[in-house]
């Protein structure tokens, strides 16, 4: 196995909650060296979210914090101490890349600023993502990934067309934005590589995550047409949905297409006299009785767990899946295969999951190496190592309440 795909490059990392963090992950698991820079004072608020180790809360004890977060350094540092903001430049002059998802204009507070920090060095490359981006009339709106779920419109679209729009239970736009946010770094180091030179990488959390909405969009230009909620039908096919299944709330997606998966499906059903009936002969009438044709078939899919409904489904090539819960996944023999989840030992809760990748490099696979460290684990081991400090100058600052 090779040296990661990333060793050598050096990030400080300001960024917290989910965004920054995510895109971080990229370059810390294939091998860079990140140190994150935290407080004790203001701690992420992912660090203080649940669920928690044995159900017990602590600000170490966070399995989601811990989930997100393998592979670096953490450094508890007041940044609202003129020293610790000067601290920061002595990182920033370490560094290869800066990343910070702060609220727009924070990071110049402290005088931490593109401008300022390419003063410092002149080469750096610096990731900043926000919710809608440094420019622009609503560049210094505050919030999370659940505000800009709104933002971008996917409850617009997501629900019953009967119903009020469905708030998605994640803040998807937060999982969007890192793999845009991880391209542009790869890119903006191999052009430094090329050139000597760094840049600002300016990415919008709404704009990558509108991409996603690119055919609502572009159904309202060329033709004027709101996209409306459709539960879970599809347009182009019917049957289109999820089923249940026996077992407790268990449930399996099928989807249809074409005449031949139809009469493919009839055949795993047993052709039932009603796959015979003129109301479901053809796509256009099996659209116009799709509620009738949902029912009859979950009057079948009821009998079987999801599992036979998928295998027998995909034998005779119709399209279906497993709606999976939590258990399913953390057992899926497949992730457990590809290394999906990494098993580490944390030094407070023990052994606990993190998120590996979703992508294989060949030659330097990511890897597990450290587990999420707690709040400012590793200030010392930093200050000393990587910053140079003497004794008596880390004493002198810990005293002060500069190193937290």
């Amino acid at each position: 196995m090779g040296k990661g795909a990333f060793e050598g490059i050096k990030v400080a990392d300001f960024t917290w909650a989910g965004v920054g963090p995510l895109i971080v992950k990229y370059l810390a698991d294939n091998g860079a060296t990140a140190v994150r820079l935290e407080s004790m004072k203001r701690p992420d608020w992912v660090r203080i979210s649940g669920p928690y180790k044995d159900g017990k809360p602590g600000i170490d004890r966070s399995c989601y914090w811990a989930y997100l977060n393998p592979n670096r350094l953490s450094m508890a540092l007041n940044l609202a101490h003129p020293k610790g903001r000067e601290i920061a430049k002595q990182f920033i002059s370490w560094a290869d890349v800066v990343a910070e998802n702060y609220t727009v204009g924070t990071m110049e507070k402290w005088g931490l600023g593109y401008e300022e920090v390419k003063k410092i060095k002149p080469d750096i490359i610096m990731l900043r993502t926000s919710n809608q981006g440094q420019t622009g009339p609503h560049a210094t709106h505050p919030g999370f990934g659940i505000q800009l779920v709104g933002l971008v419109g996917f409850p617009q679209i997501t629900g019953w067309p009967d119903r009020e729009p469905s708030p998605m239970p994640v803040a998807y736009t937060d999982l969007i934005a890192p793999r845009f946010g991880a391209a542009a770094l790869i890119a903006a180091l191999d052009y430094r590589e090329k050139t000597g030179k760094g840049q600002l990488l300016d990415l919008s959390q709404l704009e990558a995550a509108l991409n996603f909405m690119t055919p609502v969009v572009l159904d309202y230009v060329v033709n004027g047409r709101e996209s409306m909620r459709a539960g879970n039908q599809c347009p182009s096919a019917a049957p289109h949905g999820v089923y249940r299944c026996k077992g407790d709330d268990r449930w399996c997606a099928i989807a249809i297409f074409t005449d031949k998966e139809w009469k493919a499906f009839c055949t795993v059903l047993e052709n039932p006299p009603w796959t015979q009936a003129r109301q479901f002969s053809t796509f256009l009438s099996r659209k116009a009785n799709e509620e009738e044709l949902d029912k009859l078939i979950e009057e079948w899919t009821v009998n079987f767990t999801p599992e036979e409904v998928m295998e027998r489904m995909q034998q005779k090539g119709v399209a279906a899946g497993v709606v999976k819960n939590a258990a399913d996944i953390y057992q899926d023999p497949q992730l457990k295969m590809r290394n999906y989840l990494w098993e580490l030992n944390h030094r407070e809760m023990g052994p606990v999951t993190h998120m590996g990748q979703a992508f294989v490099l060949s030659r330097t696979p990511a890897e597990g190496r450290k587990a999420a460290p707690c709040l400012g684990e590793h200030t010392e081991y930093v200050c000393r190592e990587i910053l140079g400090m003497s004794d008596e100058e880390f004493v002198a600052l810990y005293n002060e309440g500069v190193l937290e």
